[in-house]
């Protein structure tokens, strides 16, 4: 891999961008908002990894996970190379149902909040189903790894599940959703607006 002797190259400064075969396309194509959500979702999970506490033992999937990522964004960024395979599905598959089996089962919604690392954990989940979307939207036009897509989806599954964890942790509750009247909230009388 090349080095960066310069961060600046003002290639992009007329909307385009390069991908790693040397073909110029429009910032705005699909494959570059795919390639920037992915990149966004690989932010937000290294913000994961700062607030997790050491106790629960997620950090080396996180990591894995952040190198998989990469990988992905490489994909995108070559087109026509596959990187992404069903054992990488394999192994998410394996953790959510190992950290899963320790978890109650799900009798409400549960609201993206409680501790700071769940609350991460949740917004991480959040942006790996727009990077989905955003790769699905990519593969009505031109061929994209199939493997890359089920990747994602199942990741936001982990990453849920993951919350559900940091939410439990130390004894800690995750929060849940409570319709208006069970929260005591009321309709304010006609004269108090």
């Amino acid at each position: 891999m090349p080095r960066l002797s310069r961060i600046y190259t003002r290639t992009g400064d007329h909307g385009t961008t390069g991908l790693a075969n040397g073909e110029r396309v429009s910032k705005g194509h699909p494959r570059i908002q795919a390639l920037g959500d992915l990149d966004e979702l690989n932010s937000v999970i290294g913000i994961v990894r700062a607030v997790c506490p050491d106790s629960v033992a997620l950090e080396p999937k996180l990591a894995m996970i952040q190198h998989r990522l990469f990988d992905l964004g490489g994909e995108l960024a070559l087109p026509d190379q596959t990187l992404g395979t069903m054992e990488w599905v394999t192994i998410l598959e394996r953790w959510i149902d190992t950290l899963n089996a320790d978890l109650p089962h799900l009798k409400e919604f549960i609201l993206p909040a409680g501790t700071l690392a769940a609350a991460q954990c949740h917004h991480a989940r959040s942006v790996c189903r727009r990077a989905e979307r955003s790769l699905w939207q990519l593969s009505q036009h031109e061929t994209v790894n199939p493997h890359s897509l089920h990747y994602l989806n199942r990741l936001s599954d982990l990453l849920f599940v993951m919350a559900r964890v940091l939410a439990r942790h130390n004894g800690a509750h995750e929060v849940t959703w409570q319709p208006d009247q069970e929260i005591g909230m009321q309709q304010p009388p006609p004269d108090a607006v």
